[in-house]
């Protein structure tokens, strides 16, 4: 049981390291919107999904790692997180239970950035489309130019 324990603190551990990691790239990402480095966001995006699948193997580890633990203690598929905690020595209860709490509220702020930085995007979209409407008002999306000859002909945007 020992062994299973210890593996399991570890991939908790590492999925919280992971996570960090994510928030790092969300903070970092809000920058790159504000000061619209268009550039830049697209290697953070990149990164994001790269750390993402970082995550998702983080994630399968631990959650293996839950069901050697489980199986050696005698508990089922069915059996949650916070029970099997409870068939552990006492001594570590705490340990699992603040790196579950660390977990769940680094999960909260990333989909607090998340949600910030979507809206920050959102807004530059609204902007830009706001932009393109003053440019070329027509519901077409077209709008006069004037030919060689000195008539107003419509031209679609590039």
């Amino acid at each position: 049981m020992n062994e299973h324990l210890n593996t399991l603190i570890t991939a908790l551990r590492e999925e919280l390291t992971q996570y960090g990691e994510v928030l790092a790239l969300m903070q970092e990402q809000q920058q790159f919107i504000i000061n619209r480095a268009a550039n830049e966001l697209l290697t953070n995006l990149n990164d994001v999904n790269e750390q993402m699948e970082k995550v998702a193997v983080a994630r399968n580890q631990r959650d293996a790692c839950r069901r050697a633990l489980l199986a050696s203690l005698g508990g089922t598929e069915e059996t949650t997180f916070q029970q099997m905690t409870e068939l552990l020595p006492s001594e570590v209860q705490p340990l699992l239970n603040a790196l579950v709490e660390e977990i769940n509220g680094m999960l909260q702020l990333i989909q607090k950035w998340l949600r910030q930085n979507h809206q920050l995007l959102k807004r530059s979209l609204d902007l830009m489309n706001h932009i393109m409407q003053s440019m070329f008002p027509s519901s077409s999306g077209s709008a006069g130019t004037y030919s060689r000859g000195g008539q107003v002909s419509p031209v679609t945007p590039p």
